[in-house]
């Protein structure tokens, strides 16, 4: 078999040998079950395929410096589906069993973890939907909770820290004031697909999404959260529609300690011109550096109306760079983990 040439891996789907899942019927959650079979036997009238009654999760495993496997902040991704779950009136999953379920997918898929020293990672997708069938619109009764791995590269293809381009959405939303956007339900997701294909039509990487209610205010990246630099701050939208993005947070973290004001508040479009640097920030690209930020019309205009630069288009910046590898560095097993956010996870023998 030919080694696998990480280096050119992006975020795709790659084959791995199993995944698990678990069926909660009646209120009860039944044995996790690990299959190599990857096609699920669903009733044509489940739910998830009428009324979206779905979330997902998104979390990674790494191979250490130090050969172990580490699985960053899963309690963290069980906290938050569990949030998605009540949103949705679902059955919720303990999250001692989405943590058992994340952690037995990794040990299935073992042979599938990318080695230390490439900018690889073992993905996982946790995924709950409702499976009973049903014609009248309401929550589910029944649900299943599957967790997939692919062993996945950066997030386009590009090396990490590649700096992009960005636009503002002037005539899409992401999620409505009073809506869904701060849950990861795969509606949001779907709500945001047309926008994010005219956007990359228009040769940019990433779609920054503004508050649907007054579009004066900047939200989230269509794939990520959103922050920048200025003045040793670290600045990042608040709102309720926004995904509290654990890779956000723990930037954040690593941001206080190392001596930078972090502010979590209201950000004015207007405020762009002011920023130093601009990222995008979240599990998939952990930071995507923004080196230019487009204002049109409309997302289908080819007029620009105006444009804000940030650092330089071939490098990420200083301090965000700084933060990538401080965060990184933890995740490897390179630095100490103070705030014991990564599970060790062992092979099964």
């Amino acid at each position: 078999m030919a080694a696998t040439d990480w280096s050119r891996r992006s975020f795709a789907y790659y084959p791995t040998d199993a995944i698990v899942l678990s069926r909660c019927i009646g209120g009860v959650w039944s044995t996790p079950e690990v299959t190599g079979d990857f096609k699920l036997n669903l009733h044509c009238f489940a739910g998830v395929f009428h009324y979206a009654p779905s979330c997902f999760e998104g979390l990674k495993a790494y191979q250490g410096a130090d050969g172990r496997v580490r699985l960053f902040r899963p309690h963290e991704n069980a906290a938050r589906m569990a949030a998605a779950a009540r949103y949705l009136d679902m059955p919720t999953p303990p999250a001692e069993l989405f943590v058992e379920l994340c952690i037995r997918c990794v040990q299935a898929n073992w042979n599938h973890i990318p080695p230390y020293g490439t900018e690889a990672s073992l993905y996982l997708r946790p995924v709950l939907f409702g499976i009973n069938p049903q014609l009248g619109i309401k929550s589910p009764d029944d649900v299943m909770l599957v967790v997939m791995a692919s062993a996945i590269g950066t997030y386009s293809g590009a090396k990490s820290l590649t700096p992009g381009t960005a636009v503002l959405s002037r005539n899409y939303d992401r999620a409505a004031t009073f809506g869904s956007g701060g849950y990861k339900i795969g509606a949001n997701y779907a709500q945001s697909l047309h926008a994010y294909n005219v956007a990359h039509g228009k040769g940019y990487r990433e779609l920054l999404f503004l508050d649907s209610a007054t579009h004066t205010r900047i939200e989230e990246f269509g794939s990520s959260n959103f922050f920048a630099i200025k003045d040793g701050r670290y600045i990042t939208p608040d709102s309720a529609s926004i995904l509290p993005s654990i890779t956000n947070k723990s930037l954040r973290r690593v941001a206080e300690d190392a001596g930078l004001q972090v502010e979590r508040r209201p950000v004015a479009v207007e405020e762009l011109e002011t920023f130093e640097e601009v990222n995008a920030c979240g599990t998939a690209v952990v930071i995507t550096p923004i080196c230019r930020i487009d204002d049109k019309t409309s997302l289908e205009s080819g007029e620009v109306t105006r444009s804000w630069h940030f650092g330089r288009p071939d490098r990420c910046s200083p301090v965000s760079e700084m933060l990538y590898r401080r965060l990184v560095r933890i995740q490897k097993g390179i630095d100490e983990d103070p705030y014991d956010w990564c599970l060790i996870i062992h092979p099964i023998m």
